[in-house]
């Protein structure tokens, strides 16, 4: 198998990613900055991971990185992304395209591909209306409620997953947790659950250390700027008590090292997953040895409430299993111990491969 994997990159990040890649010169020196850094790295294939010869991976949205590769191979300066791409695909010889980012990719890309790939692959784990991956040999992603709107549009669906880390057994293995409660993600108003979880968790905050790294959405920081301030956009300024704890964004490596700093993980589903359970921070919760609260749902096997984590509904429960967890060392212990040694088996590199290597048969 040669295979071709694409993913993209968040625009937080990319501040990130020019401050580790500053000084880099070539696509190479570019891309393991990045590969190093782990942003990402469950959803990248152990090929890719390991640098084997028989797999190429790019960030087709990272114009700085494409432009390398094109001037390293002749092309104009100004050649577009598609092109890039269709020249890289057709360079490597893939006869496989595994692709993360099927929006600015879609059914019309696949069309256009070299005719050395015989097998292609759509990851999309988010509702997509009016987007066509019907020209891909198959669309995954972990949320059974999700891939049945593929299936229902008529096109090839089928289950896929994350995986583990095992670049977070290191950070596992850390005995000092500090931070009694951690929640990494995204905060925005639409994000009414998770905002008003937030709120409730930030309360604890005197009793427990709590920590919340918030990527936090334009109008959320321009709501709270200085001239924010003069416009009717109270509704998009986080509570008081949610900006005492709150701490910058956090990516790749300083994710993992704050992962590993922690006794308990908080996670919780954005308000379109439905009741489909099973994003890429429970994964990486279970690789640091964390115990995971989480909210109730559907979840992939082996994510068990009561043996690998514990859940919490809506309300109040949320305080009450924290307190559970915090108060009860051997209880926190046993939890985050079964969530580690379950994700590093069930959810291997190794186990995330072969399921790969089914969907191409």
């Amino acid at each position: 198998m040669r295979l071709f994997q694409n993913s993209a990159i968040y625009a937080a990040y990319l501040p990130r990613l020019n401050q580790l890649a500053a000084g880099k010169r070539t696509f190479r020196e570019r891309l393991d900055a990045f590969l190093d850094d782990r942003f990402g790295a469950s959803h990248f294939l152990e090929p890719v991971l390991s640098r084997d010869e028989s797999a190429f991976f790019t960030n087709a949205d990272d114009l700085t990185l494409q432009q390398m590769w094109a001037a390293e191979r002749g092309m104009p300066a100004n050649s577009p992304p598609e092109a890039i791409l269709l020249a890289q695909i057709e360079h490597h010889r893939a006869d496989v395209f595994y692709n993360l980012d099927p929006l600015r990719f879609p059914s019309a890309f696949v069309r256009r591909l070299p005719a050395c790939v015989k097998r292609t692959i759509a990851w999309r784990a988010a509702p997509s209306p009016g987007a066509d991956f019907g020209a891909y040999d198959r669309v995954v992603c972990n949320f059974p409620s999700i891939l049945k709107s593929y299936s229902d549009r008529g096109w090839a669906a089928a289950f896929f997953f994350p995986a583990h880390d095992p670049v977070l057994d290191a950070y596992a293995a850390n005995e000092q947790r500090p931070v009694d409660i951690l929640f990494v993600g995204a905060y925005s108003r639409h994000h009414t659950r998770r905002a008003a979880l937030l709120e409730q968790v930030a309360a604890l905050q005197g009793r427990y250390s709590v920590v919340l790294h918030l990527d936090q959405s334009r109008t959320v920081r321009l709501a709270e700027s200085p001239l924010g301030r003069l416009l009717p956009l109270a509704r998009h300024r986080r509570p008081l008590a949610v900006r005492r704890v709150s701490h910058p964004a956090i990516f790749g490596r300083d994710m993992y090292l704050e992962l590993s700093r922690a006794k308990v993980v908080l996670n919780g589903a954005v308000d379109m997953a439905g009741t489909d359970r099973g994003n890429m921070r429970c994964f990486e919760a279970f690789g640091a040895a964390c115990a995971l609260l989480t909210d109730s749902g559907a979840y992939p096997q082996g994510m068990v409430a009561g043996e690998t984590m514990l859940t919490y509904e809506e309300g109040a429960d949320v305080g009450r299993q924290l307190t559970r967890l915090l108060e009860d060392p051997s209880l926190r212990n046993r939890i985050a111990d079964s969530g580690n040694q379950m994700v590093r088996v069930r959810y291997s590199k190794r186990a995330q491969l072969e399921r790969f290597r089914e969907l191409l048969a």
